[in-house]
């Protein structure tokens, strides 16, 4: 079996080169071991020297000098919007809670949460579903590697 040994972030490994990609989820990209199979269900170890947030278009290095692209699958969202002002708020009541959420300039992306949807739009939120590729902020003490 193949084995991925090192995360390299976009931009930074030869994309060109890679042998398939592995869609995931982005609870399934905070990994350090696990087995794995790409796209095309050929199956990989990866094993990494500690626990990674792989983000989309990352490459896993595999062991014999080949490259796994790591694609960040779409997953049903709730989209938060509102004057800048409203958002700042709802940021501060979604971080209160430690909810995972992706914060942008125009829109805050959360997990599809209905209690934490009520909330929200109690709040003057106006929300709505959408799927697609979901990377929430690290946390503040995060020490990854960069993107």
């Amino acid at each position: 079996m193949k084995r991925a040994v090192r995360v390299e972030p976009s931009g930074h490994w030869p994309r060109e080169a890679a042998q398939g990609a592995v869609t995931l989820g982005h609870e399934a990209r905070h990994r350090r071991r696990t087995r794995l199979a790409t796209d095309a269900g050929e199956w990989f170890l990866l094993d990494l020297p500690h626990a990674v947030a792989m983000g989309d278009g990352d490459g896993l290095a595999l062991e014999d000098g080949g490259w796994i692209e790591v694609r960040a699958k779409p997953e049903p969202l709730i989209e938060v919007t509102g004057p800048p002002a409203l958002l700042c708020r709802v940021a501060w009541h979604i971080g209160n809670r430690h909810v995972p959420a992706a914060i942008q300039p125009d829109r805050i992306l959360i997990e599809d949460d209905p209690v934490l949807a009520d909330m929200l739009r109690a709040q003057g939120a106006s929300l709505r579903r959408v799927c697609e590729p979901f990377t929430p902020e690290p946390g503040a003490y995060h020490v990854e590697h960069d993107h």
